[in-house]
């Protein structure tokens, strides 16, 4: 399949090196709500990269559920495949790509748990059948025999916790702490504006990169 005819052109807007806030997470919330506002599908999908113990890289779509003073927090399966590689390696970058804005941001850092109690009440928050899931899904990345096991397991579940389902302590949230940002705006001709920002002690540091 050859693909080198296929291209578009980016022309909406352009991110000026001067008036930047000092904090890039300043930044990144003025163009999250500028996604919200513009009414993009789910503009808090975020591409989540990890590399663990074994030095290969893995990337997957998970949620942002907060953004912070210090990044970005999502929740999962500590026992899951990511759990796996941020308990070997910390270190992690996270993209989120609002492709009619023509805008992308890469937040990079390292990850930390957030509290129990925190976790606990976002699982409340949950749908029933995502709590449910959650549970259904342990191990996560597991391998099952087929999809009626799943279900039956779900039912089982169901009919066991006819109130609350109980929080999971296998289930929780992560918080990347930045210590470096990128945003990209797409220009014509390829001329693209990134603006990277790099934490050296408690400053930020800007710098144009080039496209």
């Amino acid at each position: 399949m050859d693909l080198t005819d296929y291209r578009q052109s980016y022309e909406k807007y352009s991110l000026a090196d001067t008036g930047l806030p000092s904090n890039p997470l300043t930044l990144f919330r003025t163009w999250f709500d500028e996604a919200v506002a513009a009414k993009l599908p789910e503009p808090y999908a975020m591409s989540l990269a990890t590399c663990g113990g074994d030095n290969r890289p893995s990337v997957r779509i998970v949620l942002m559920r907060e953004l912070t003073e210090q990044g970005v927090v999502f929740y999962t399966n500590y026992d899951s495949a990511k759990g796996q590689d941020i308990a070997d390696n910390p270190n992690a970058e996270v993209l989120f790509f609002w492709h009619s804005l023509e805008r992308q941001v890469r937040l990079s850092g390292q990850m930390v748990k957030v509290s129990a109690e925190k976790s606990a009440a976002y699982f409340a928050k949950r749908p029933r059948e995502s709590q449910l899931g959650a549970w259904v899904s342990q191990p996560q990345s597991g391998v099952v025999d087929n999809r009626q096991t799943m279900e039956e397991k779900f039912l089982a579940l169901e009919r066991q916790h006819t109130q609350n389902v109980p929080y999971p302590s296998f289930w929780g949230g992560y918080e990347l702490i930045i210590d470096h940002a990128e945003f990209w705006q797409g220009r014509l001709g390829r001329m693209h504006d990134r603006m990277a920002y790099t934490k050296q002690g408690d400053e930020w540091q800007i710098m144009r990169l080039l496209p």
